[in-house]
């Protein structure tokens, strides 16, 4: 059986020289009153063969109903989940109303046994937040993304305009895209 893979954006920006990262909520009746380790960035799985960066941007489109930056990708290492599940993700500098957040939406049979089929948001809020709060919240198996950003963050690698496109070598020395 294929591991399974998922790819995802780090969205960040700087308020008063502070990053924040972009985190979003689980929706559904599991995650409903869970918050602590809950949240992620927002992701979702890679397709047979998807480019993993492509599959990171239609994600966060998905999840968030806006538009993925068009270039400044910083690729981070991947993490491997609990799960099993592989997780590759690039911090990316960008903007966005949470209030505006327009999710798609799953099917799932709710009351469990009920036999009826409701619809909820895949995630059903999103957040601004800086990094020590963000390493609170996020899911565990992707605390290590967040670790890897705030170093580069140390280095001020990620300062400054949009770092790279994809293919394209920023500041960072790190390609737009990775494999």
């Amino acid at each position: 059986m294929p591991k399974k893979r998922s790819a995802g954006l780090l969205l960040f920006r700087e308020v008063a020289g502070d990053p924040q990262v972009l985190l979003v909520h689980p929706g559904g009746p599991f995650w409903a009153k869970k918050d602590a380790g809950a949240w992620s960035i927002p992701k979702g799985e890679i397709e047979d063969g998807e480019d993993p960066l492509e599959a990171a941007r239609r994600e966060f489109k998905e999840e968030t109903g806006a538009a993925a930056p068009d270039g400044g990708f910083v690729a981070l290492s991947p993490v491997r989940q609990p799960s099993g599940k592989t997780v590759h993700a690039w911090a990316v500098r960008g903007e966005f109303d949470v209030a505006a957040l327009k999710s798609n939406l799953f099917p799932m049979e709710w009351p469990p046994k009920s036999g009826q089929r409701q619809e909820f948001p895949e995630v059903d809020r999103a957040a601004w937040l800086p990094l020590a709060q963000a390493k609170r919240k996020i899911s565990p198996g992707q605390r290590p993304l967040l670790e890897q950003f705030q170093a580069r963050c140390a280095r001020r690698a990620l300062a400054g305009p949009a770092a790279t496109g994809p293919g394209k070598r920023g500041p960072t020395g790190a390609r737009g895209e990775s494999s």
